[in-house]
């Protein structure tokens, strides 16, 4: 019997299930392929969009409709998801777009991550020699770095824009003048009572007006325009990024940040001088694929390639029980995890040992480093394995949280151009302070709050124009022939690791369609404790196993990851939309 219908069968003890959720995602089939461009290889796949909203699906659509590539679709896509998930991203925050496009051949990361105040050190979150608690740093006006994602914009359509970049803003603009719809999401979240009993987003005098009019929680259903966003995207488009980096938008993101609770320490000049990183990916092969992710400050590349090479090495051989699928699945979580967790920073500032951890030579000798499953699992040491000088003492250890205040979206162009991009603002809400239309984001609490441990640095300390380690995971994967095979990635926080590469594993490895992989119980294994989504089928049966073999399981509900997920078929295209959320995956018709 196959693995996939192993795991599909019966439910026994530890079988995971591809759950089908209530209220199924929109999955579209790809109709007949577009005619390829003359000079090009023909593309005989179609065109998808997958993101997190049904209106910014469309958007995106629109674009290719009208020839553009996956890069315009994207800004498209970004823009509206700014508006109608302003809890999860927007124009305050910033994000990693991973760009193939397939006329070169090339695969380029755009690195739009937000930066740290010139001014600051690594003492940002200390105060009186204690370290502030996450609530106090998140709502502070120290916790937001300069916003990347209309910068990443440029950098990517000047790369590889085909549309007016005035036009990739219409439907954005359009929407934001003559209102939309709340979605159940959104008006769920901003009822939730602690969301008001942690935030200041009903105190901060623009964004309580905005979200909650006369002091009432948006309902859903309710038709919310937002005038000063359109302004500010229409001055995007017309007068070029310009208009955002410098004059009255700096302006009025500094006076914002300046205000009580602790004022940060951003200024009109980190505005001005921001640059989008355009990196390589960091790339790794995995049986007859090749898994492309985001470098540091990114931990995608490293831990989609080194979870998925610890599993293979994690299984006996001939393996086919579902519990020694999972464990493998854990225990790699765990080894990656650990190695992720210390050594991942701001490759600009800081030595990260990307390439050693996703060696093969490397992840051979992980494998071997056994952790019972009650331990916590500790970092590696990439030197020594690979038979130079030790790394691992390099860095103090750092448990820092990401906060899952992000989306995701996946693309494929009529071309077979792909984008897979992770867009965030932090928490959810970001710092809670809006300006001209958009929300700020709190990404710099992803930064180690305490910068040293026994007396060492830690490699994701604050520093001044640094970049804080993220978790975001936007991931295309290749297969023998080179050419396109998947594209996934999750908003999740640091849980967004574990997302991703259970989708990977789940479709590639076990043989789940996009949409079953995508539904299946999230397993998340960091540090001391595995985390179970119980609420969906099969997850109390996969955390009681993992109980039983001696794991501290953490039994989990609510869930908010948001997989989009596009799969190269024989016959084309297939899709998948995480039903946690409101997203789905359409074809181009």
């Amino acid at each position: 019997m196959s693995v996939k219908s192993m795991l599909l069968a019966g439910m026994s003890a530890v079988m995971l299930v591809a759950c089908q959720p209530q209220e199924d995602p929109q999955i579209v089939e790809t109709p007949p392929p577009p005619q390829a461009e003359e000079g090009q290889a023909e593309w005989t796949k179609g065109a998808m969009v997958a993101a997190a909203d049904a209106r910014a699906v469309e958007a995106g659509l629109d674009v290719l409709r009208n020839g553009g590539h996956a890069v315009d679709a994207a800004i498209a896509v970004h823009t509206v998801l700014g508006l109608v998930e302003p809890q999860s991203s927007g124009i305050g925050g910033g994000a990693f777009m991973v760009v193939y496009d397939r006329a070169t051949g090339d695969t380029t990361v755009f690195d739009g991550r937000e930066t740290a105040p010139s001014a600051i050190d690594e003492n940002l979150f200390i105060e009186d020699g204690e370290v502030l608690g996450f609530l106090d740093a998140w709502q502070s006006g120290k916790s937001a770095g300069v916003p990347g994602a209309i910068a990443l914009y440029k950098s990517a359509h000047d790369a590889y824009g085909r549309m007016d970049w005035a036009s990739n803003f219409d439907a954005a603009i359009t929407l934001a003048e003559t209102g939309f719809e709340v979605s159940p999401r959104l008006a769920s979240v901003l009822a939730n009572d602690r969301l008001r009993q942690f935030t200041r987003l009903d105190e901060h005098p623009v964004s309580a007006a905005y979200f909650y009019p006369e002091g009432v929680p948006l309902a859903e259903g309710f038709v919310r325009d937002n005038p000063d966003y359109a302004e500010t995207l229409r001055r995007v488009a017309t007068e070029g990024i310009e208009a955002f980096y410098t004059g009255a938008i700096p302006e009025a993101i500094v006076a914002t940040l300046a205000e009580e609770p602790r004022p940060g320490a951003l200024s009109v000049e980190d505005i001005e001088s921001y640059e989008v990183k355009v990196r390589p990916p960091l790339c790794g092969e995995w049986r007859e694929y090749r898994i492309c992710s985001a470098p540091p400050p990114s931990s995608g590349g490293i831990t989609q390639n080194a979870i998925a090479g610890l599993y293979d090495r994690l299984l006996p051989e001939d393996a086919n029980d579902p519990a020694i699928l999972i464990r493998a699945f854990v225990d790699a979580q765990r080894l990656a995890y650990a190695d992720r967790d210390h050594y991942v920073g701001d490759a600009d500032f800081v030595q990260v040992p990307s390439a050693d951890l996703i060696n093969p030579t490397y992840l051979d000798v992980r494998a071997t480093e056994v952790f019972e499953p009650d331990a916590v699992p500790t970092p590696g040491d990439p030197g020594v394995a690979l038979g130079g000088n030790p790394m691992v003492g390099m860095w103090g250890q750092d448990p820092t949280e990401d906060a899952p205040g992000t989306t995701h979206f996946s693309i494929m162009d009529q071309d077979g151009n792909v984008v897979s991009m992770t867009a965030t603002i932090e928490a959810a809400f970001g710092n809670s302070r809006m300006v001209n239309g958009f929300l700020l984001n709190n990404e710099l609490t992803d930064f180690a709050r305490q910068p040293r441990k026994s007396n060492l640095p830690v490699a994701n300390a604050p520093g001044p124009r640094k970049r804080p380690r993220s978790s975001m995971s936007p991931t295309i994967i290749f297969d023998a022939d080179g050419e396109v095979k998947m594209v996934t990635g999750s908003p999740g926080g640091n849980s967004i690791v574990a997302y991703t590469a259970k989708t990977i594993i789940g479709v590639l490895a076990w043989g789940y369609s996009p949409q079953e992989a995508v539904a299946l119980p999230n397993v998340i294994a960091r540090g001391e404790t595995v985390g179970v989504e119980v609420d969906r089928d099969g997850g109390q049966e996969v955390a009681d196993e993992l109980k039983a073999l001696g794991y501290n399981v953490q039994e989990r509900r609510g869930e908010n990851s948001g997989l989009h997920v596009i799969l190269v078929t024989e016959d084309g295209l297939e899709g998948g939309a995480d039903p946690r959320r409101e997203g789905v995956a359409t074809a181009l018709e």
